[in-house]
């Protein structure tokens, strides 16, 4: 507050190029004269002493960040709040684009393209060569066991923190009211169904494309047909020849045989030419 008091008013003046290339210039030196006074050190591997060694600062620093935090009152976003909120994301997003000026569109040519393209490769192949070389580990089953052991634990820890519940018993009223509700459920889907679906027919347009595709549709299922018989075509169903089964196949072979060769027309006319001769020699 003192050394405010007695700086007094000054006068403000803009930045001028000139002074953005003298704050340039100081950052460059700055940087310059600090790395020539670090001297040269002695690059040391890291090792799994150091790694524990930096997970616990971690652990230690978070706890610490902790405390000190203090206890808070939490206050609710009100409807207020969020206008509030909204205006000045509104504002900020309209004071950006007048600070941006305007910018000339330049088309992206092939040459740009194929720059971009190298720049991707190299920077992949680049990224590859740092990555250095690594040693799978196979999961052993040790690993597998100290996996298990860490859900388990995770598990009871959850478990933990839940609070205890009280069962209640399922009753028959319990039971009772838990149909009625779904009775209810059915019934209400019943009614909006039947108002909103039932007894209505879904109009399609029979456009030509739709024409087009149903008689596409059918060309597929002949030819799908076709091809099916085709393959059938030839192939037999062996069936198991049983004495009945050879029974019924020789009776049919006869009557076959008896109306193919004519067989019943004879024996007809035979017994015609019996009857006959029993009446002639009768009378005579």
């Amino acid at each position: 507050v003192l050394y405010k008091e007695s700086v007094g008013t000054g006068t403000p003046t803009p930045v001028t190029p000139e002074m953005e290339r003298v704050k340039h210039n100081q950052e460059i030196c700055s940087s310059v004269l600090y790395k020539e006074n670090i001297g040269k050190a002695t690059p040391t591997p890291v090792t799994p002493e150091m790694e524990r060694v930096k997970r616990n600062q971690e652990i230690i620093s978070s706890v610490l960040y902790k405390e000190n935090v203090g206890k808070v009152t939490p206050t609710p976003i009100t409807p207020e709040m969020e206008r509030v909120k909204r205006n000045q994301e509104i504002i900020s997003s309209v004071l950006y684009k007048e600070n941006v000026g305007q910018a000339t569109p330049t088309p992206v040519t092939p040459e740009m393209e194929r720059v971009k393209r190298n720049q991707e490769q190299i920077s992949s192949v680049a990224y590859r060569e740092g990555l250095g070389k690594a040693t799978p580990s196979p999961v052993t089953p040790e690993m597998e066991r100290v996996k298990r052991n860490q859900e388990q634990i995770s598990s009871v820890l959850y478990k933990e923190h839940m609070a205890k519940g009280t069962p209640t018993p399922l009753t028959p009223e319990m039971e009772r009211a838990k149909r009625n509700q779904e009775n209810i459920s059915s019934v209400l889907y019943s009614d909006s169904f039947r108002k909103q679906v039932q007894g209505k027919a879904a109009y399609v347009l029979d456009t030509p494309e739709m024409r087009r595709v149903r008689e596409t549709q059918k060309h597929i299922s002949t030819v799908k047909y076709h091809e099916d018989f085709e393959k059938s075509k030839g192939s037999f169903t062996p069936v198991v020849t049983d004495p009945i089964t050879e029974r019924v196949k020789k009776n049919m072979q006869d009557f076959s045989d008896i109306s193919y060769r004519g067989i019943q027309r004879r024996v007809v006319e035979m017994e015609r030419k019996r009857v006959d001769q029993d009446q002639e020699n009768l009378t005579g």
